[in-house]
């Protein structure tokens, strides 16, 4: 299915869309915002929250999800931006099902003329030719690899990747290739492909990080909804770890005065289960996500929104977002200066790197050379 952006730059903020607060089970956002352009089945999976038995309550299920099969030109996309430690990044789908109410990708889905809030967790592009472009532009005479990362937009093991399995294609295309690449997720549905991961891990080809934003499964829950549970998420570092994965921790977003406090306490707890190397990036709200954010913290943190948003200003050069290169993903002054401080001491007491080890891209071979040297096997 294909979609004509809108030529429309600015926001349009109007009257908002609310549906039915009984409606909204397992969705981050209530609001069907205007942007500024213009009973799913599903295999049962252990996610940390007992959702087996609170999805059978059939009257209190979530809006359904809808999937938009789509046969994407590109797969792989150029990082023009210097403040991101990866040259090229793969993202399979548009849209998240994880509902996140901070997701910096939720504009994109504006570019499609759906909203970034509803639309964005219940309307999902799965870009079903992936694999298949990937092997075309992975056999392009004189492809260089370079550091490839995925799920920077959208997390590549959303729930519906249970059923699709690109994400797991386009793993195996990698490894068939030796071509080394990086994860992050907040989903423990990366242990699925273990069998893939782990093998290219012990080769120096394969780095997971996993997002862990809080311990607190009550702020968990509204914050990101349809994510796996933070100890599910903690028991995912330790399975990555004992397989060999090289396996960090993203505190990220971090948010004052809600999971801020926390910093250290999720850093230890990581670090316990296995991480070797951690990041954290402030809060960034552009576009429509300002709004959205916004909105969320006046339904559940009332008594807090002033003072998030005071913090966030304070950081972000008296602004609700700095988009600049350079300060957008570390803010600036005090307040983010010590936050920078409190990463660094606490990740040099834990042992936790704080530079991203780069990975071996000497093994790659084109699909070309592979098909080849399993030719002459017989």
């Amino acid at each position: 299915m294909s979609f004509k952006p809108s030529t429309n730059a600015k926001p349009a903020l109007a009257q908002p869309l609310y549906v039915q607060a009984d409606a909204l089970k397992g969705r981050g956002s209530a609001w069907a915002i205007k942007h500024r352009f213009s009973k799913d089945l599903r295999e049962q999976f252990d996610d940390g929250w007992g959702s087996l038995q609170q999805e059978a309550e059939v009257e209190h299920l979530p809006p359904a999800t809808q999937i938009i099969e789509e046969r994407a030109k590109t797969i792989v996309s150029t990082n023009q931006s210097p403040d991101i430690g990866f040259d090229i990044s793969i993202n399979p789908y548009r849209g998240c099902e994880h509902g996140c109410i901070y997701c910096f990708a939720r504009p994109t889905h504006s570019y499609l003329n759906l909203s970034p809030g509803l639309d964005f967790e219940t309307r999902i592009v799965a870009k079903v030719n992936a694999p298949e472009l990937l092997r075309e532009a992975l056999s392009k005479p004189g492809y260089k690899p370079r550091q490839l990362c995925m799920g920077t937009a959208t997390d590549v093991y959303q729930p519906i990747e249970r059923e699709l399995r690109i994400t797991r294609r386009i793993i195996e295309q990698l490894a068939e290739c030796g071509h080394a690449f990086s994860i992050v997720t907040k989903s423990s549905g990366v242990e699925r492909d273990l069998d893939l991961i782990a093998p290219m891990a012990a080769k120096n080809q394969v780095a997971i990080y996993v997002s862990v934003t809080t311990l607190d499964p009550h702020l968990a829950r509204t914050l990101e909804p349809r994510a796996a549970a933070p100890h599910r998420r903690l028991r995912t570092i330790k399975t990555l770890a004992e397989a060999g994965v090289p396996v960090g921790v993203s505190v990220s977003p971090i948010i004052p005065f809600l999971n801020e406090p926390e910093l250290e306490r999720i850093l230890e707890a990581a670090a316990e289960a296995g991480a070797s190397m951690a990041f954290s990036i402030p809060l960034r709200l552009p576009w429509e996500v300002d709004p959205l954010f916004q909105d969320w913290l006046q339904q559940h943190q009332p008594d807090k929104a002033a003072r998030v948003m005071a913090r966030l200003r304070e950081m972000r050069g008296g602004k609700d977002n700095d988009p600049n290169f350079g300060t957008r993903m570390t803010g600036e002054g005090i307040w983010a200066q010590l936050l920078r401080q409190r990463l660094n001491k606490a990740s040099a007491r834990l042992g936790l790197m704080r530079e991203r080890s780069p990975l071996d891209l000497s093994q790659f071979k084109p699909p070309g050379d592979v098909d080849s040297a399993q030719a002459e096997l017989f």
